[in-house]
């Protein structure tokens, strides 16, 4: 007797931020579609469960990275990693997302059924490798871009006669002492500028190895406005105004880099200015040879990074990489730096959609030879989304519109009894980069993207009023979106 199939209306694939916020909506907006979340892991929280590195922290406010339907009521305006994992969790809790989970459920392949209507997802159990098929109505993939296995791991001379640890912040040992070692970190963005100050008190000596600068603004850690909205509105709305002020300045900052980029540069290199003083050498460590938002700002907040340099328990050196040797590491000026341990802050892998293998009725399809529709769908493929942030804002502004956005086409398939909806190009269109951004995990991985076109709803727009308008207020009535 042959088994039936298990089958939801939609299947949502990564319990991370992304996964569990769609989650959330679905049970907000479309409470009577059924659901199940596949997880490869064997927790929930995704990047805020799977990193542990000393000082783990969100490069965006919270209060535009959480989620627009639960208000972020702690003080922190750049939160910790557990903060993040509890205010994942709790929203979980709240909409009984976690009964829906499956975790250590790998999702390794995808076919969608002409015939049936139907995904066809197959997953493969992390502990004894069986696969499950699931059949589903609609398939929504929220497992980002990163590559949750290995992190990026450049290739240095001599790094095997290396006589101390070298560790990749992506697999952080729980039981990694390095209190009063010599401590070297390789790289100067988020993770770089995360780790140096979490870690400065402890060690003998610290030093950020950059081969070039990054911008680095200091942020309150309290949002002066949000403290003073509190005392007067109710958290939610005292939420809601802080969160539009942030979209409204975020948004300015970035259009003033692409309109006004020496007036940003001066602005950014003045404050650490201000915070280094006169005598350190900002020209040559904090003052990058490209413009403002061409890579992603960093945010310390209360100018933590700063105050470790300034009060000599960190050091930045600009230089490249020779070779390592047994103490340490050779740089191309002839200085040596000793190191008991070597922290490879040197950036992510990306694997688009989970590296998940799509079919349709058992032809397999090569992703990068799609279109984006929207920023969260692929020409040709029927009954799929995908969600993928913003780079020059807080990622999570445009999984919620993608999670709403998905909620309104359910609604509308259930309204006019359809069984499809496909993004269908129509008329001529011309490719451009998916994501127009210079930072090097990107630029080693362009060739693994899907095409952005030049127009909408092919171009994957970086700005949140404009998403807003269209996810939010839009018609879902668009000539290449095509109901069936």
């Amino acid at each position: 007797m042959t088994k039936e199939l298990e089958s939801v209306d939609v299947l949502i694939i990564g319990a991370g931020l992304a996964g569990i916020g769609g989650a959330c909506q679905l049970r907000r907006n479309c409470p009577n579609h059924s659901f199940t979340i596949l997880e490869s892991r064997a927790t929930s929280g995704g990047t805020w469960d799977l990193f542990r590195y000393p000082g783990f922290r969100s490069d965006s406010d919270m209060y535009t990275y959480s989620y627009g339907f639960k208000p972020w009521i702690d003080k922190s305006t750049i939160a910790d990693g557990r903060k993040i994992l509890s205010y994942i969790r709790e929203a979980a809790a709240e909409y009984d997302v976690e009964e829906h989970i499956r975790y250590q459920h790998k999702v390794v392949a995808a076919n969608w059924s002409c015939a049936d209507k139907l995904w066809l997802v197959t997953a493969a159990h992390g502990e004894t490798g069986e696969q499950v098929t699931i059949s589903c109505k609609f398939l929504f993939n929220c497992s980002g871009y990163y590559d949750y296995e290995q992190g990026y791991t450049p290739e240095f001379t001599g790094s095997d006669d290396f006589k101390g640890e070298v560790i990749h912040p992506q697999h952080w040992p729980e039981d990694l002492d390095y209190k009063d070692k010599r401590v070297v970190v390789i790289g100067s963005g988020a993770t770089a500028v995360t780790l140096v100050p979490a870690m400065a008190k402890d060690t003998s000596s610290l030093v950020m190895l950059q081969r070039t600068p990054t911008y680095i603004a200091s942020l309150p850690a309290e949002d002066p406005t949000a403290i003073k909205l509190r005392k007067f509105l109710p958290n939610s709305w005292a939420f809601r105004l802080t969160r539009w002020k942030k979209v409204l300045f975020q948004i300015y900052i970035y259009q003033l880099s692409r309109r006004k980029p020496q007036a940003l540069k001066k602005f950014l290199i003045g404050g650490v200015k201000k915070e280094l003083g006169p005598d350190y050498d900002v020209a040559t460590h904090f003052t990058p040879d490209y413009n403002p938002w061409d890579q992603r700002l960093c945010a310390v907040p209360d100018g933590d990074l700063f105050t470790s340099i300034r009060e000599g328990h960190a050091e930045v050196v600009t230089d490249h990489i020779d070779t390592f040797n047994g103490e340490g590491i050779q740089l191309k000026s002839g200085k040596q730096l000793d190191a008991d341990i070597v922290i490879l802050a040197t950036g992510l892998n990306l694997k688009f959609a989970g590296g998940v293998k799509h079919s349709i009725d058992g032809k397999e399809l090569d992703l990068t030879e799609h279109f984006i529709y929207r920023g969260m769908m692929f020409s040709g493929m029927p009954n799929l989304a995908f969600t993928v942030g913003y780079t020059n804002s807080s990622w999570t502004l445009k999984t919620d519109l993608t999670g709403k956005y998905v909620c309104r086409l359910l609604d509308k398939m259930d309204r006019g009894n359809y069984s499809t909806v496909t993004p269908t190009m129509k008329g001529d269109i011309e490719e451009v980069p998916l994501l127009d951004f210079d930072a090097g995990y990107v630029l080693r991985a362009r060739e693994l993207m899907p095409k952005n076109g030049n127009r909408l709803p092919w171009k994957n727009y970086q700005n949140y009023i404009r998403d807003f308008i269209g996810l939010r207020l839009g018609r879902l009535n668009d000539d290449e979106l095509e109901f069936r």
